[in-house]
C-alpha cells in the first residue's frame, strides 16, 4: 500500500490519485517522490559512511539549496527531532530510537506534504516507540501534513486519527475492536 501511495508501484487495477491527478501516465513521479512524499522505513536506511548531519542532507542534494542552506536546514530538522547533540555521529554510534529520529528528519528534508511510515516503531522498545509516535503526532500537528503509518501494533494504530484495517488484502470493518465484524469487506 505504501509503495502505491509513494508512486513506487503501479496498482494491478484501479488508480491512485494525488490532488486530482492519477499517478499513472504522464504524472512526474520523480518530482512527486522527491518533493511531495517523505518516507520513513522500519530499517532506517541511513548511509553508514555518512554522519547524521550528512544523512539528513541526502534528499536535498538535487534541490535548489546551496551547501550552507542544506546544512542549516538539516541542523534545524535535527533540532526538531531532538538530535542536535548527535550531528557528527555515524549511524552505528546511535541507538535504534536515535536512528529513527534521524530517519524522520531526513524524510522531512524536502518539506513533503505526505509522510509514509512503514512500521516506524517495529525495531524499537516500548519507550522509544511512544517517543517516535509522539514525535510524529507533533510533526503532523505543527506542519498540518498527512502521515500514513503502517503498523501491526494495535497500540500504535490507536494513536491515529483514522484507522484502516487490512486483512488478506481487503479493508475490514471495525478495526481493533472486540466487537464482531459486520462481515463487510472491500477490495484494496
Amino acid at each position: 500500500m505504501l509503495q502505491l501511495f509513494g508512486g513506487l508501484d503501479e496498482p494491478s487495477s484501479g488508480e491512485v490519485f494525488y490532488r486530482g491527478s492519477s499517478l499513472a501516465g504522464r504524472f512526474d513521479l520523480d518530482n512527486y517522490r522527491s518533493r511531495r512524499v517523505g518516507f520513513v522505513f522500519q530499517a532506517f536506511y541511513l548511509l553508514p559512511a555518512l554522519r547524521v548531519l550528512d544523512n539528513v542532507q541526502i534528499p536535498m542534494l538535487e534541490g535548489p539549496l546551496g551547501a550552507r542552506e542544506r546544512r542549516q536546514k538539516a541542523e534545524a530538522l535535527l533540532e526538531e527531532v531532538g538530535m542536535t547533540h548527535r550531528l557528527r555521529q555515524y549511524p552505528n554510534e546511535l541507538s535504534a530510537g536515535e536512528r529513527q529520529r534521524v530517519a524522520i528528519a531526513r524524510s522531512l528534508a524536502n518539506d513533503p506534504e505526505i509522510l509514509l511510515a512503514d512500521e516506524p516503531t517495529g525495531n524499537l522498545d516500548s519507550e522509544n516507540s511512544a517517543k517516535i509516535m509522539a514525535l510524529l503526532a507533533g510533526i503532523q500537528s505543527q506542519r498540518g501534513m498527512t502521515i500514513i503509518v503502517v503498523t501491526h501494533e494495535a497500540e500504535v494504530a490507536r494513536m491515529g486519527h483514522r484507522n484502516v484495517h487490512l486483512k488478506d488484502g481487503r479493508v475490514v470493518a471495525r478495526p481493533f475492536s472486540n466487537e464482531p465484524s459486520s462481515g463487510k469487506s472491500h477490495e484494496f
